[in-house]
Order: structure tokens, then C-alpha cells, then sequence
């Protein structure tokens, strides 16, 4: 493989979330505290994850591929829990730490809100998760050796890059979500994030066959995507406004806290 591959999927893996981060969080200290916090939490729950199932790997029968199969899909659906019992965990936190900013602040209103707080830890999941999914597949596509030369796929780096991208904009809209649910207490809204992860998740078990892992997937992110805009206050009227720059209120810059 050649360096424009690993460059290639670079840029379509991280490409997007990049963009957001310079746009939105890089000139904010705080937003890049509490999205380095989130990145964190997502890595706290990841290390838990796999350290049960490493344990349950050393007392498991290692020559049965029937119990080794199940231990895996086992780590998927703990990895998915702990990570959204890690989002919750954050939430109550930065609700305490919120009004301990405002307190200090000696301000009527709080310095940053709970949409933006939403967004910015939602984005630190997706960045971290990003990294660990598809930093060794980089590593890798720079050679030595030829995709598919005994006839397996040729777009493995290609749909590693796709569904890493999903992956983190899909834990920027769950973030959002997640926040706004639990805000208005709509747990059933969390449940449908925790579930919309799981099938995510379990979906990759459809690989090599990725358009049965990726067109669900991004299905996914469409919707999650739309619920995330209207959760975050959005609607047409302003999307209409903020892509003719006539509303710089919707801009998350300048979103007022609620």
C-alpha cells in the first residue's frame, strides 16, 4: 500500500470531526477542557471493557470457537454499555461542575450550556473512539503487502475510514441526544441511544460483507442526526437562516445558554 492511502483514510476518518473541532471548540479553553474530559471517560470505560473480558478470555475454554465467538459478542455489548453508563456518569458531572462555573463566574447565566456541553463531550467520545478503531487499520496501510491478493476485499481501508467516520459523528449526535434526554428526562430517548449503539456495533459483525455493515450504519447516522438537530433546538425556519447566514444565534458559537 502507498502513503496516499494512509493519508486518504485519514482524512475521511477524521477529516469532518477535525473541521468541527477547529470551527467550534479549538478557540473556546473551556470546550476543549470538557471535550479532552470526554475523551477520557470514553477511554476509563474502554480499559473496564477489556479488562473483564480479558479476565473472561483467561477462564474460558480458548480451544471452543463456539464459547471464544460468544465472549466477543459479549465484549461488544459491555463495551456499548459501560461507554453510555460512562456518558450518564458525565453528565451528572458536568451538571455539578456547570454550577460550580456559574458560581464563580458571578454570573445570571451559565458560561457554557448543556447543549454545548452536549455537543463538545459527545465529539471527545467519538474522537477517542475514532482513534482506537482505526488507528492500527493507518498503521497498516502503509504496507508491506497487497488488500485482497488471496481474494478478500480491496475496500477494507476504505471501509474502516467510512464507518469511523460514522462512528464518531454518530457519538457526537448520541451525545446530544443522550444530554437532552436526560435534561427533559425522556428515558425512553435513552434507551433508543443505547440500543441505536448496540446495533451499530453488533453490525460489524457483517464484515467482510460492508455494505451490509455500512448502509445500516449510516442509515443511523441520518436519523440520529436529524433527531440530534431538533433536540439541540433546531428546526427549518433557522436551518434556512443559518445556511443564509442570517442567523448567527443558531451558530454554535454564539448560542445563547439556557
Amino acid at each position: 500500500m502507498t502513503a496516499a492511502v494512509f493519508f486518504g483514510c485519514t482524512f475521511i476518518a477524521f477529516g469532518p470531526a477535525i473541521a468541527l473541532f477547529l470551527f467550534t471548540i479549538a478557540r473556546e479553553p473551556l470546550r476543549v477542557i470538557f471535550l479532552i474530559a470526554g475523551a477520557f471517560f470514553w477511554l476509563v470505560s474502554l480499559l473496564l471493557a477489556s479488562l473483564i473480558w480479558f479476565i473472561s478470555v483467561q477462564i474460558s475454554n480458548k480451544d471452543s470457537v463456539t464459547q471464544q465467538k460468544g465472549l466477543l459478542i459479549f465484549g461488544v455489548v459491555l463495551s456499548v454499555l459501560l461507554q453510555e453508563t460512562f456518558r450518564f456518569a458525565y453528565y451528572k458531572l458536568l451538571k455539578k461542575a456547570n454550577e460550580g462555573l456559574l458560581t464563580l463566574s458571578q454570573e445570571e447565566t451559565m458560561p457554557i450550556s448543556i447543549r454545548q456541553l452536549a455537543y463538545v463531550s459527545g465529539l471527545g467520545f467519538g474522537f477517542m473512539s475514532g482513534a482506537f478503531s482505526v488507528v492500527n487499520i493507518l498503521a497498516d496501510s502503509v504496507g508491506p503487502g497487497t488488500v485482497g491478493i488471496h481474494g478478500d476485499s480491496q475496500h477494507y481501508f476504505l471501509s474502516s475510514a467510512f464507518m469511523t467516520l460514522a462512528i464518531i459523528l454518530l457519538h457526537m449526535f448520541w451525545g446530544v441526544v443522550f444530554f437532552d434526554a436526560c435534561e427533559k428526562k425522556r428515558w425512553w430517548a435513552v434507551g433508543a441511544v443505547v440500543i441505536s449503539h448496540l446495533v451499530v456495533s453488533c453490525l460489524t459483525f457483517q464484515n467482510p460483507e460492508y455494505i451490509a455493515s455500512l448502509v445500516p450504519t449510516y442509515v443511523i447516522l441520518f436519523v440520529m442526526g436529524i433527531w440530534a438537530f431538533y433536540s439541540a433546538g433546531g428546526s427549518l425556519r433557522n436551518l434556512k437562516l443559518c445556511l443564509t447566514c442570517k442567523d448567527k444565534d443558531f451558530l454554535l458559537a454564539n448560542h445563547r445558554p439556557r
